[in-house]
């Protein structure tokens, strides 16, 4: 697996491992010796887990990392929307050159099953409701863009060379683990690092499409386990969507501060004709292909977003809400 070490990876990890599958997780080389958010994992999980270092950039290292490996679960991106603004190139490094690396790897080891990790950021603003795998692709950021090339380039691999490909598509995901920049996060970590309820956000009217990360995790895991899925997009969404504004009002609620006083900064908001207004994705493929569906309702798993940042994120909050 490449991306181990992120929020979906380490969750994904976890998945695994529960059901008894030998995972070699790549992480990104650090002089440290960093693993990520894999260091969160019980030490149980985490002794079955054949850690390895080094970058996607690096097709030599691809080669062999898929040695032996049945499935291959592609995560490893640059992913932070408002940093591919001021850094284009790197994320087409990663996430494009880095992808391909992985598939011809994965074509020379003749690998069973390549899971490639897309994102609903590739549909751009919603031209239906609910969004299907077959809505537009229309790419709002350099990170989206890098992402739809990286997709066609691993469907591209599929048709041409019969490399095994199926591109599972997550709507928001979000949970323990996940990065302080993400929205809820950004959210939890204000309304309980301040004291006066006041939460900075950028746009407030866009709406957003939630799936609890175990949800997303199992989507990935039955997306290797299905034949079918070769060849095939899967949408991983909840078909509810919620506006960003309306979404902290409910984390103001649940908890159970002052009341909750949004503030729009300018350097929250992304650039104009950037933003995407809405996300509410049709996940019908997933269930009848794959058998997926999300447990997890949203007020259960802000409940459990929540509680991870009371025990873990405050900390490493404070330096974005002093």
């Amino acid at each position: 697996m490449t991306g181990a070490a992120g929020f979906i990876g380490s969750h994904l990890v976890e998945e695994l491992v529960g059901a008894g599958h030998h995972v070699r997780a790549l992480v990104r080389y650090s002089s440290t010796g960093y693993r990520g958010m894999l260091d969160r994992l019980d030490p149980s999980v985490l002794d079955q887990v054949d850690v390895r270092y080094g970058d996607v950039r690096d097709p030599a290292l691809m080669e062999a990392l898929l040695a032996d490996s049945g499935v291959v679960y592609h995560l490893a991106a640059l992913i932070g929307i408002p940093y591919s603004y001021e850094a284009p190139r790197s994320y087409f490094d990663v996430n494009v050159a880095g992808t391909q690396n992985v598939l011809d790897a994965a074509r020379r080891q003749d690998v069973g099953r390549v899971i490639v990790a897309s994102t609903s950021e590739v549909y751009g603003s919603a031209q239906y409701t609910p969004i299907d795998e077959d809505h537009p692709l229309h790419p709002q950021s350099p990170y989206a863009a890098s992402k739809v090339a990286a997709d066609q380039l691993a469907l591209s691999y599929q048709r041409t060379f019969g490399t095994p490909v199926v591109l599972v598509r997550p709507f928001n995901t979000f949970g323990p683990r996940q990065s302080p920049r993400a929205v809820i996060p950004t959210i939890i970590g204000q309304l309980l690092h301040r004291d006066d309820g006041r939460v900075e956000l950028g746009a407030l009217t866009p709406r957003r499409d939630f799936v609890f990360v175990t949800d997303t995790a199992r989507g990935f895991r039955l997306a290797a386990a299905t034949d079918d899925a070769v060849g095939s997009v899967f949408n991983l969404a909840s078909g509810r969507s919620i506006s960003i504004g309306e979404l902290a009002g409910r984390i103001a609620a649940l908890v159970g501060g002052a009341d909750v006083r949004i503030e729009t900064k300018d350097e929250r908001v992304r650039p104009p004709d950037s933003e995407v207004e809405e996300l509410r994705g049709d996940a019908s493929r997933a269930r009848q292909t794959c058998g997926w569906e999300p447990l997890v309702s949203l007020d259960e798993g802000l409940v459990a977003a929540i509680e991870d940042f009371r025990g873990h994120g405050v900390r490493d909050a404070e330096r974005y809400w002093a």
